[in-house]
């Protein structure tokens, strides 16, 4: 499903391209639920680039685990550019890692607003010592399908993020 998006051929090049240049990668998923962290290691030899990942779905976890400033999540709400950001950056602490991924939004088919209509989800690809790179994206279909959009999304602008940062 949305191979043209991003294809487990990717997936090698994304992997092989971190394991030459001896970089580890790790997310910080909300509405994918672990769909991203699922994808990477069902590639064989995915241990060599990614030590794991956290699932935050809650708010208490994104503050928990990732640091996500009450203030925020009151102020901007959990689908929020400044929330995901971070998320990015508690993500890169608590895993030591060089790149990740954070990623909320809203799968549906409930939870949307005027404002964050059903399928507004928000990507952050980050690395150290790297501006992070945020966007926000409207995906449509169903509550599996807006997870596997933005799944794929999410680590084609990795491969992108990976590949610029590691060619300077």
């Amino acid at each position: 499903m949305n191979e043209d998006i991003f294809s487990p051929k990717d997936m090698i090049k994304l992997q092989n391209t971190l394991r030459f240049n001896s970089k580890k990668i790790t997310c910080a998923e909300s509405c994918t639920g672990g769909l991203i962290a699922s994808m990477i290691t069902s590639q064989s030899g995915s241990s060599d680039i990614f030590d794991g990942s956290i699932v935050s779905y809650s708010n208490e976890i994104k503050k928990k685990e990732l640091n996500v400033t009450q203030h925020s999540l009151e102020k901007f709400g959990a689908v929020s550019v400044e929330v995901v950001n971070e998320m990015l950056i508690g993500s890169l602490k608590k895993f030591n890692c060089d790149f990740t991924i954070a990623i909320s939004g809203i799968a549906g088919p409930n939870g949307g607003s005027k404002e964050k209509p059903v399928g507004t989800v928000i990507i952050g690809i980050g690395g150290k010592n790297t501006p992070p790179n945020i966007d926000v994206h409207v995906f449509s279909g169903t509550r599996e399908e807006v997870q596997i959009l933005s799944a794929k999304t999410a680590l084609k602008k990795l491969l992108k993020f990976v590949q610029k940062t590691l060619d300077k």
